[in-house]
């Protein structure tokens, strides 16, 4: 969403990625379908920003793809913190499973395999930040399923919500649709505080009120 010089510009004032993460990020764009699925440099320091300003004792992310933003979020985590990280995607278990041992974070994570829409009902966790980066189409779904189990003050993040500025066409295709439907339906929750933040592909930061 921002020109390629800019972007340099704003990982020079940032912190830096650790070894792990760097690992991560190349042998996901050399290994992985879909790369672009990835957090990133900068979109992964504004996400530890954020745990970090919080420090949350649940975290809650669905949506765990190579296990990135995963560590990323953890760096936040109070010492007896707790992740939980939810993916249907069995095929990269292996991958995801060794960046987390590799990782500071590893006993902190509960890395679960399944259909998040099954496996949320199942966390009988009170969570202070809630991460939503999966299929994009039950967003709301979601959104719904998670919001009793966020505390007052808590964080919900969800990625993705500016589809490459795709939410600006008048002429949508289904997958913007859902996006923009997402969209209004937190405009219009009044139990939340909520702006976008322009970050890579688009980071809505809601605030339960």
């Amino acid at each position: 969403m921002i020109e390629e010089d800019l972007q340099h510009l704003l990982l020079k004032y940032c912190e830096p990625e650790s070894e792990l993460l760097q690992r991560i990020d190349r042998e996901t764009h050399l290994k992985v379908l879909m790369p672009r699925m990835l957090s990133g440099h900068y979109q992964g320091r504004v996400l530890s920003m954020l745990s970090k300003m919080i420090r949350p004792s649940r975290i809650l992310e669905i949506g765990t793809f190579t296990g990135y933003a995963t560590l990323c979020l953890a760096e936040g985590l109070v010492e007896n913190g707790k992740l939980y990280t939810l993916d249907i995607n069995v095929e990269l278990e292996d991958m995801v499973r060794k960046n987390f041992s590799d990782s500071p974070y590893n006993h902190h994570i509960s890395y679960v395999l399944g259909d998040a829409t099954e496996t949320i009902k199942q966390l009988n966790e009170t969570f202070d930040l809630v991460f939503i980066d999966a299929d994009k189409k039950n967003n709301g779904t979601y959104y719904d399923l998670v919001f009793d189990k966020i505390r007052p003050g808590g964080l919900i993040i969800v990625d993705n919500v500016l589809w490459s500025g795709k939410v600006l066409s008048n002429q949508q295709d289904k997958d913007t649709k859902n996006i923009s439907t997402f969209n209004d339906k937190v405009a219009a929750d009044d139990r939340v505080e909520k702006l976008i933040l322009p970050v890579r592909d688009g980071l809505f930061i809601i605030r339960k009120k």
